[in-house]
């Protein structure tokens, strides 16, 4: 079965979980757990790797809701109606369904699992540096709110592996964006020593921030997995490799958490 790094800070409300790249049957340079029919690797193997991580969390595919992510600030809400859709412009997903699974792709953006156990409701959030420069993870928030009365401090939230400020240099007009987005947050991103705009930008501690600026609770948000840049032998990186295979943030309302 693959490795699965889980989101323990979201149970018991949610079955919350990252792939790594380990596990799988893919070749070359998507070895091995490639879960993207949109990179370049073989269907069939994407669907032999799907179908493992499917198992290995007792999952059936045909419950599963994707996006087609488009590095964007969109979200929508979904339902048991949407099982086995793929939802296009959005990269983001919303549901207070336990009947369906959602799932958003990675390798370096920002996989984003977010729960709240009070209504209960789940979100899943694709966050590249356009989305959270645009503000993705609060708009999710602002959504969740608006359709099930979500309440800030109640979410809990697993960020998952993504490329780290040990490697994620930009250049000047991507980090001005950032950095108006960190403004914006109440946490300026500090320039590095001899020059006026910021070089290398940490997108987690980024989405922490906005996290904390929307009212959730600095505790309630839990980091899963390192720098998909540094580890190689664990981790798809799109900026490391180019060609790669993508990684999977998948979460699912557990049962018990329905609505009585």
């Amino acid at each position: 079965m693959p490795p699965l790094l889980r989101a323990r800070g979201l149970e018991p409300g949610a079955r919350a979980l990252f792939t790594t790249r380990r596990g799988g049957v893919s070749r070359g340079r998507y070895e091995s757990l490639n879960l993207a029919y949109t990179t370049g690797d073989a269907p069939e193997a994407v669907a032999e790797n799907r179908r493992r991580v499917a198992a290995s969390v007792g999952a059936r595919l045909e419950r599963l809701v994707e996006v087609q992510q488009v590095h964007g600030p969109a979200v929508a809400v979904v339902g048991r109606e949407h099982a086995g859709s793929v939802l296009r412009g959005v990269d983001g997903l919303l549901t207070a369904s336990p009947e369906v699974w959602l799932a958003v792709y990675a390798a370096d953006c920002v996989p984003v699992l977010m729960l709240d156990p009070a209504r209960p409701a789940i979100a899943a959030v694709h966050a590249g540096w356009r989305g959270t420069a645009d503000g993705i993870v609060p708009a999710a928030l602002r959504r969740m709110r608006e359709a099930f009365g979500t309440v800030p401090r109640s979410v809990r939230v697993a960020l998952g592996p993504a490329i780290g400020g040990c490697c994620y240099e930009v250049g000047p007009a991507v980090a001005r964006t950032l950095e108006r987005a960190a403004q914006a947050a109440g946490a300026p991103l500090a320039p590095p020593s001899g020059s006026a705009l910021p070089r290398r930008v940490d997108l987690r501690a980024l989405i922490r921030a906005q996290l904390a600026a929307c009212g959730v609770p600095p505790e309630h948000v839990e980091a899963v997995g390192g720098c998909t840049r540094c580890r190689p032998d664990l981790f798809f990186s799109y900026r490391r490799d180019r060609v790669t295979g993508r990684m999977a943030a998948c979460i699912r309302l557990c049962d018990s958490a329905r609505r009585e």
